[in-house]
């Protein structure tokens, strides 16, 4: 049983760092087993609702009360509608404990959240790198910008992000594809800015869009993004980046990739006599049989919470409290992207310009607090994300909703409107942290993990912060009615929780090397957000490709020099 169970790497998940995995590892000639929990999802064939009109959903794209009743959790996610909630996990189906309010959006199917992620991507700066030592706030990271630059690199060119060469240390250019277009009120909003502050740009967001394929990209069947903003439906076109169009069916033509779908990781199995991870221990969804899957090396990419729980779970007599975790940190320093501002306003003149498709990004006002020191009274800052638009006319106001006018009226152009968020940077804090109830198990036998992440007092002073700015910013501009929104949000619903096992130089507050690689237990290696240090104010999602990849390589030269065997 176990030699037809052998394979030279096991990969934890097939989303967007999985996927990665996956493909690097086969690539170089390794015989590789992907474990994911969910579903298998096929590219294109498995995307059911891609080409439907609002018309043909039978509620017009809108959740019935029972369902959203039956998920109170998943249904708070913005992509989570008629349309894309098979690509979601429902919130019954993995029960958790809420310590303090934490919500985790899940989606358990081949190719993970890679299918309704948001694909924006920003490179981390330099500044990021450095921060937590120099401001104090977390451990050192084990890396800086040059180590990874040229991964970020490799992986945008098989991604395909579009973006501009702006020059902003802040947030470094990369390898990109043509932007696309702002519109003609955010171009003004952009001059106003930069002629009005020294140390703020606004810059047309990036994103793992194809505007204009390269030959990489046609070569994985992809083709350019038709700017239809039906993303979390699945693209048959490819015209984003996923797991399901790109990595995964490039690994799949080498022939050295066995994905297996329906396969729930209990843990990471280690052999205290050969004093080395050996395997993986998995329950089968549709037999409920567990299984054992055996490798030379194991990369844990199941998202952040999940990876955690697995680690927590991975106990042997050489670790009691999981796997590689001596220090007893592991679980510890969750932190997440603060979501809790924005503002909204209006916007005169224009009115004979408007704009074409539906871009599938917005412009970007990088970080300008706290970048390269310590200047303001919270620590870290926060991106600024906004768009201009225009809707229908006031119709909608009219007390009489019938007849041609009323038609005509809603076929008639509104002025224009502005919406403006943050992305703001949290601090990994000790007492937030995921661990594992003693008591209730999950219907695989598996302990439901606990959740006690919350927000903290530099939260609101990061947010009040953006408020002030962002007003200021918008007034300058010649915005109107500018109105301050706080979310009220739980920690999670930015789907961008990150932390647990982090990187570190030192064994006794990290869990992993510079290489992601497990201190105590060198032939696994962690890559997805459980690996951060800390959140910068940037998407994650291209830095955990980048890390996976750097990961993949210096694994795989391990191995040859016979090191992890």
């Amino acid at each position: 049983m176990k030699k037809n169970n052998y394979f030279d790497a096991i990969v934890i998940g097939s989303g967007i760092s999985g996927g990665w995995a996956a493909k690097e590892f086969c690539e170089k000639g390794l015989k590789t087993l992907v474990l994911e929990r969910g579903r298998d999802v096929k590219h294109i064939k498995d995307y059911p609702t891609a080409y439907m009109d609002p018309w043909q959903l039978e509620h017009t794209n809108q959740l019935p009360l029972k369902e959203r009743e039956k998920n109170p959790i998943a249904s708070k996610c913005y992509a989570y509608k008629e349309d894309a909630k098979h690509f979601f996990t429902s919130d019954d189906e993995q029960p958790y404990i809420q310590e303090k309010p934490f919500d985790w959006i899940r989606g358990y199917q081949v190719g993970g959240k890679s299918l309704t992620w948001a694909k924006q991507t920003q490179r981390w700066s330099a500044y990021d790198f450095e921060g937590p030592a120099r401001d104090g706030f977390a451990v050192d990271w084990p890396i800086r910008y040059a180590d990874i630059a040229p991964w970020y690199s490799y992986v945008e060119k098989f991604v395909g992000i579009s973006g501009n060469l702006d020059g902003i240390d802040a947030m470094p250019d990369g390898d990109f594809l043509p932007a696309w277009e702002m519109n003609q009120v955010e171009l003004e909003i952009q001059r106003n800015i930069q002629n009005k502050y020294s140390d703020r740009y606004v810059i047309a967001g990036r994103c793992a869009h194809l505007t204009k394929p390269k030959q990489i990209h046609i070569d994985q069947g992809r083709t350019s993004c038709q700017a239809r903003n039906l993303c979390q439906r699945g693209c048959p076109f490819g015209g984003y980046f996923s797991s399901n169009a790109s990595t995964l069916p490039w690994a799949q033509k080498t022939g050295n990739l066995t994905l297996r779908p329906h396969s729930v990781v209990d843990s990471v199995i280690y052999d205290d006599q050969l004093g080395k991870a050996v395997g993986v221990r998995v329950i089968d969804s549709e037999t409920n049989k567990s299984l054992e899957f055996y490798a030379k090396v194991i990369f844990v990419n199941a998202s952040t919470i999940a990876t955690n729980q697995i680690l927590l779970n991975s106990t042997s007599k050489r670790f009691p409290q999981g796997i590689g975790n001596d220090s007893g940190i592991l679980g510890k320093y969750i932190a997440f992207h603060n979501y809790l501002g924005s503002l909204s306003a209006t916007f005169e003149g224009f009115e004979d310009s408007y704009y074409y498709g539906r871009r599938p990004t917005q412009p970007i006002i990088p970080n300008f607090r706290n970048v390269a020191r310590q200047e303001m009274d919270f620590l870290r800052g926060y991106a600024s994300f906004f768009g201009a638009h225009r809707g229908r006319s006031s119709a909608v106001e009219l007390e009489d909703q019938v007849g041609g006018a009323f038609k005509d009226e809603l076929c008639t152009l509104g002025g224009w409107k502005i919406g403006m968020m943050m992305q703001g940077e949290t601090i990994p804090q000790e007492k937030n942290h995921i661990r594992l109830s003693l008591d209730k198990k999950d219907k695989y036998g598996i302990p439901q993990v606990i959740t006690a992440i919350a927000y903290a007092e530099n939260d609101f002073k990061s947010r009040d912060d953006f408020f002030q700015q962002g007003a200021e910013m918008l007034e300058a501009c010649g915005a109107k009615d500018i109105l301050t929104h706080d979310s009220g949000q739980n920690p999670g619903l930015d789907i961008h929780e990150m932390g647990g096992a982090r990187m570190g130089l030192n064994p006794k507050t990290s869990i992993l090397n510079k290489w992601n690689q497990m201190h105590q237990c060198p032939n696994v290696f962690v890559t997805d957000g459980a690996s951060m240090v800390s959140t910068g104010t940037q998407n994650p999602s291209l830095t955990y490709m980048a890390l996976t990849a750097r990961a993949v390589n210096y694994a795989v030269e391990q191995m040859k020099k016979g090191i992890i065997e």
